[in-house]
């Protein structure tokens, strides 16, 4: 049994990296890669920090090697990786957690780390120590979002734990809550923000005027607290109700 779930593990390794590999190139530009985020999130809740991260370093190896990415598909996705690996279990398998971790360890440590490689080993000139967070930041919520409402819906069907247990990881009962999903509403929203707010600052748009995202950006948090609110009280009075029945 052991030995069949270490093929099991291997079967699935394979299958993601190659995934991550194919689906890399979806929405990217140099410093923003949101299905890498993705594959490292479900790679993390599926089989563990360790093997997210060998996920990860294949993924940036077999990228670097054949479409000739820079080294930021590596330091671009290993800190994630790990972190959210970590994240996922010292929060006892909270999916948001795990998404949080992709977001701090790529968003931030990846983005930091990533200026020194590209500055004195590749010779890019006019980076600074923070000039890959918003890019970074903007490409983990965006895979990040993704991941998390994939890895919702499977643990809401009962598919994700049965996922674990076939995969010999520790198994996690993530169950979804009327007060988790107003906040999953709310976050999605803050993430919606996020990403219309950093948009216009990545090179490749070369957006002069911003004020059409900035509306976009307000209104997406508007929108989600009062979507996230009213369904919040919806749900409590139907309770209540059912409960008084």
């Amino acid at each position: 049994m052991k030995g069949s779930k270490s093929i099991l593990k291997l079967v699935i390794l394979s299958m993601l990296v190659a995934l991550g590999v194919v689906i890399s190139p979806i929405l990217r530009v140099e410093g923003m890669c949101p299905m890498a985020h993705f594959i490292n999130i479900v790679c993390s809740v599926f089989m563990g920090p360790w093997y997210s991260l060998l996920c990860a370093t294949l993924i940036g190896i077999i990228r670097m090697a054949t479409m000739g990415i820079p080294p930021l598909a590596l330091t671009g996705a290993v800190f994630g990786a790990l972190l959210s690996g970590l994240a996922y279990r010292l929060f006892k398998g909270k999916i948001i957690f795990a998404v949080l971790g992709e977001i701090i360890g790529t968003g931030i440590i990846g983005a930091i780390v990533s200026y020194p490689v590209m500055d004195l080993i590749m010779g890019k000139e006019g980076l600074s120590l923070f000039f890959y967070v918003p890019s970074f930041i903007c490409g983990t919520l965006i895979g990040g979002s993704i991941a998390y409402f994939f890895l919702r819906r499977l643990a809401d069907a009962g598919i994700l734990v049965r996922f674990q247990e076939m995969l010999g990881a520790p198994v996690y009962a993530d169950k979804r809550s009327t007060l988790s999903t107003a906040i999953s509403i709310a976050t999605f929203g803050a993430i919606l923000f996020v990403v219309f707010m950093l948009i216009p600052g990545v090179g490749l748009f070369e957006i002069e005027d911003d004020t059409a995202f900035r509306y976009m950006a307000y209104g997406s948090v508007v929108l989600a607290a009062v979507t996230a609110i009213v369904y919040y009280v919806v749900k409590k009075v139907k309770e209540k109700n059912f409960e008084t029945a």
